[in-house]
């Protein structure tokens, strides 16, 4: 069922809180990449314009509450104050910020908002009962707003205190909660990959761990026509169909899921040809292209190799949706990137068709290379829409939201 957005409430005059992603990049205490905030921009100007007094709520970076001295390092390193300075430049216009996360401090924050002003409460994880989806926490947090939006995409596979707590709060005492426009975009976006209505649909799988990507590769086996599996998630597929991987990362407990997920879908999944190779990670002195997918002991896999990297091209051609999470390889190192750089120029090429980077390392590698705007959609969270496509379109954060004609 559809869910409300923003455009569905009435806001004047009204303390809304929004849920963002404002989960930025820091060094030295300043934002590095803006971008998940610029991101938020069209839902906070929406409610500003209208005279809301909005109520932003974000977490950054992890804070370990179990190790009391890592919690106090950081705090001290994931502090939001900056973002708000950030945020104040963007959108022209002050923005207060409250270094307290609950309490007296806070409620008062809150209850001295104008109509058409803007707080940024500090880092919700601040809170040790956030993860938890502390009942007391939410409770505290419901009670500062008239209504909820969830705007965070980023964040909305978590059932978390301000993620989930508040709009169940919020729905049980009568007040109206709503998506952003980050999120009903992202909604829009992922369920074209969810429904699977467009064919040739390709999917493209890379990254690390096949452990992360287990359920999504059970979902895609039945959605998608073809299957490209590169980056490091390939050595544990080759290692399971006999092939050597030399010293490549392997995931020797996913062997048996690989072979089971070839078996099923031997018409579908596609592996690399060929790869680039080296004898270290780190300032590697000897790098080739090998003579097939076989990997030399004393070396491991870098990136596609150069047959690999037309043979995906030729899987993609002609694909009226692809989906892509994962790099084809350590694209943070140039000499390692042509992998990812043949699949995004293959998806660029593409013609009339509806691609979607499924945010993470794909996203920033996407950024990088200057090939962002050649696609239909880049998410904001690798996790989510993974997860999202994984349950058929159904996250905590966003299930949790009132449906249309509820």
């Amino acid at each position: 069922m559809e869910k409300k957005t923003i455009r569905d409430l009435e806001v004047g005059g009204k303390r809304v809180i929004v849920r963002v992603d404002f989960n930025v990049p820091m060094k030295d205490g300043q934002v590095g990449d803006p971008n998940r905030i610029v991101q938020a921009l069209p839902t906070i100007r929406y409610l500003l314009e209208r005279n809301a007094k909005v109520v932003l709520l974000s977490h950054l970076g992890k804070v370990s509450h179990k190790d009391p001295q890592q919690a106090e390092k950081d705090i001290r390193k994931n502090n939001a104050r900056p973002i708000a300075d950030v945020l104040a430049k963007l959108l022209s216009k002050p923005v207060e910020f409250c270094d307290a996360t609950r309490g007296e401090v806070l409620r008062k924050a809150v209850e001295s908002l104008q109509p058409g002003q803007i707080l940024l409460v500090q880092n919700t994880r601040f809170e040790k009962g956030e993860e938890k989806n502390d009942v007391e926490l939410a409770k505290e947090w419901s009670a500062l707003g008239d209504a909820y939006v969830m705007d965070a995409f980023g964040s909305a596979h978590r059932a978390h205190a301000s993620t989930y707590g508040i709009p169940a709060l919020c729905n049980d005492s009568g007040k109206p909660t709503a998506i952003g426009f980050l999120v009903e975009q992202e909604i829009h976006a992922l369920s074209r990959c969810i429904q699977a209505d467009e064919h040739p649909y390709v999917a493209i799988l890379g990254g690390v761990k096949v452990s992360d990507k287990i359920k999504v590769i059970e979902g895609l086996l039945k959605k998608a026509d073809r299957i490209l599996i590169g980056g490091a998630m390939s050595y544990t597929f080759m290692k399971a169909k006999g092939v050597p991987v030399g010293d490549s990362l392997v995931e020797e407990e996913q062997l048996d899921f690989a072979r089971k997920c070839m078996k099923e879908g031997f018409e579908k999944i596609f592996l690399p040809l060929d790869y680039t190779v080296a004898e270290r990670f780190e300032n590697p002195l000897d790098v080739k292209n090998t003579n097939g997918p076989s990997i030399p002991d004393g070396y491991m896999g870098m990136d596609l190799g150069k047959a690999s990297i037309a043979f995906f091209a030729k899987q993609i051609k002609g694909a009226k949706v692809v989906f892509w999470n994962g790099p084809m390889g350590v694209f943070e190192q140039p000499r390692f990137s042509k992998g990812t750089v043949g699949v995004a120029k293959a998806i660029a090429n593409l013609k009339g068709a509806f691609s979607v980077i499924g945010g993470g390392d794909s996203a920033a590698a996407v950024a990088e290379y200057g090939f962002k705007d050649q696609f239909s959609h880049v998410s904001t969270g690798g996790g989510a829409s993974l997860e999202m496509i994984e349950n058929d379109g159904h996250l905590p954060g966003i299930d949790i939201i009132a449906s249309k004609g509820a």
